[in-house]
């Protein structure tokens, strides 16, 4: 029987610590993760992409009303997961909302 590959949180968790990023980031980038994933209906992130995560950083803008360095947090972690994790260049738009 093959080695069943570790679930995507898990992986997330994984790679987090290769980089020896906080402990306190991982618990944060899983998290938004998470909600990243539930927004979208729990689709695997390997079907979204650059327009799914600007929908996600419009809606935490303009429905939930965070400020702009939990909209940086949650773009990071998202980023993070596509870079590291899943292995995918994802280009975002340039008139992506970038918080200041």
């Amino acid at each position: 029987m093959a080695a069943k590959s570790p679930k995507l949180l898990e992986q997330v968790r994984e790679s987090i610590r290769t980089k020896h990023y906080s402990y306190s980031t991982e618990q944060t980038y899983v998290d938004w993760i998470k909600r990243f994933i539930l927004f979208h209906g729990k689709r695997h992130p390997k079907e979204l992409g650059a327009e799914e995560m600007q929908e996600y950083i419009t809606y935490l803008a303009n429905e939930r009303q965070v400020a702009s360095s939990t909209q940086n947090q949650a773009l990071s972690a998202i980023t993070f997961l596509y870079k590291y994790v899943l292995q995918k260049v994802i280009t975002l738009p340039a008139d992506i909302i970038r918080p200041r």
